[in-house]
């Protein structure tokens, strides 16, 4: 009876971590690009700021949605860290710690927002700033969010390397799988680097990392979905690994 629940444990770490990469994969693209795009006029802080005062319900929707991204990546953290313990206890907690430390920079990088929202309240203290100086620091926040964003790329970046490297030598999964998280984390850190360094060339980065994101981290969370691991390889990985550690 034990041994059947043990068994299925690593099912249900990969069909849990498939689960909340399908909500990543829908309130990612809300939050991240559709709520920005429609509300966010380039080089314009008074449409800005009269877009986001018109449709502050859609502001506050893509708060809650980056919310619910930072809780379901807490979860993530741990399903991972369990699914690939096995491999290696070191690599396995570094891939963890820099997913948990991207969590962390999302968090902080939100309260932008929240500041964009407290300068567009009306608030009675507010009104010793002029209405246009009140628009360009919207902007200003903004456009800090988005560095912000490339900060907590390059810890992604690092978290699929590893991520990468521990399909790869996994055994339980097939090695192709890792060998595309590899270039997922690649087009990840070309785009956090890129923008931080060619400032100009946003548009062109971000269709590499759109590109790569899909060749890599959709096959392996499809695979969790669809496949689920191969249980008797885990097990047989988990053993070696319980008998090396003192």
């Amino acid at each position: 009876m034990t041994n059947d629940t043990n068994e299925t444990s690593p099912l249900a770490y990969a069909r849990v971590a498939g689960i909340i990469f399908l909500i990543l994969l829908v309130c990612g693209p809300f939050s991240m690009m559709y709520v920005p795009t429609t509300l966010i006029a380039p080089g314009d802080a008074t449409a800005t700021a009269k877009n986001i005062m018109a449709s502050q319900t859609l502001f506050r929707m893509g708060i809650i949605s980056d919310t619910i991204i930072f809780l379901s990546e807490v979860v993530m953290v741990v399903v991972l860290y369990l699914l690939f313990k096995p491999v290696s206890v070191a690599v396995s907690m570094i891939a963890a710690f820099f997913r948990l430390a991207m969590t962390v920079v999302q968090g902080c990088n939100l309260l932008l927002h929240f500041a964009v929202l407290l300068l567009l309240s009306g608030a009675g203290y507010l009104s010793a700033i002029p209405e246009d100086q009140s628009h360009a620091l919207v902007m200003l926040l903004l456009n800090t969010h988005e560095y912000g964003a490339y900060i907590w790329e390059a810890f992604f970046s690092l978290h699929c390397l590893a991520l990468g490297y521990l399909i790869y030598k996994s055994g339980y999964f097939p090695p192709f799988l890792g060998v595309l998280m590899v270039i997922a984390a690649l087009g990840y850190l070309t785009d956090s680097l890129g923008n931080m360094l060619f400032p100009g060339n946003k548009d062109l980065l971000a269709g590499i990392v759109a590109v790569t994101a899909i060749i890599g981290e959709i096959p392996f969370f499809a695979w969790l979905l669809i496949k689920g691991v191969d249980v008797r390889k885990w097990r047989i990985m988990a053993d070696k690994t319980n008998r090396v550690q003192p």
